[in-house]
């Protein structure tokens, strides 16, 4: 862990004395509005409280890309210091909440791009191609009678973008349309996408004993 690092974690985690004492003056302010108030300050100590209210959400979504929860919480703490250097480029277009889910996914997907054992392959086929039909949809009902335990081996077996994909549509709920505004892809991109890794899962989770 770098020094820079180091001081980062120590500054979010343990602000100063005085300041937690005395009333939160901005306990009642919009994501937004802290935002704007970090980014005008550069305050890393006032960055700690938006850090202390998606801390969980984010090492969720590191932790379904890693291998480990050591692995998960150092892709954490990484976003977070990203997130501090580029919070001045979130615009307000979006809830902050959707625009963080995104960075930390590309963060992420990024992350497993970098690591050549565990590198994302595009199994993509090209949609132009006459000889290419599309496959008979996976219904969800597939999925939901799966049993825990092989359905877990399986997730850990399929590329991290499909992992990633199906975790957010399953596990957090995510509508077709804010996919779309997540991956910074088509709806028939994402339609695609979710096929293709559920065909992928019932496969591998097939081979399992």
């Amino acid at each position: 862990m770098t020094f820079l690092k180091k001081l980062f974690l120590i500054l979010i985690n343990n602000p100063d004395k005085d300041f937690l004492d005395t009333e939160d003056p901005y306990s009642h302010y919009s994501d937004e509005e802290l935002v704007k108030e970090i980014v005008a300050d550069n305050d890393p100590m006032l960055f700690g409280k938006l850090y202390d209210r998606y801390a969980k959400m984010v090492y969720n979504k590191c932790y379904g890309f890693a291998k480990s929860e050591d692995e998960a919480e150092d892709l954490t703490q990484d976003v977070f210091l990203q997130l501090f250097i580029k919070l001045r480029t979130f615009k307000g277009k979006s809830k902050f909440s959707t625009w963080l889910y995104s960075f930390t996914y590309n963060f992420c997907v990024n992350y497993v791009n970098r690591n050549k054992q565990r590198k994302i392959q595009d199994n993509s086929i090209q949609v132009e191609s006459t000889e290419y039909k599309l496959p008979e949809e996976v219904p969800d009902e597939s999925l939901y009678e799966m049993k825990t335990d092989k359905l877990k081996k399986a997730m850990e077996l399929i590329p991290a973008e499909d992992k990633s994909i199906l975790l957010l549509k399953y596990q957090d709920g995510a509508s077709i349309k804010e996919l779309v505004t997540l991956l910074e892809i088509g709806e028939s991109a994402v339609k695609m996408r979710l096929k293709r890794a559920k065909e992928r899962l019932l496969e591998i989770y097939k081979t399992l004993e």
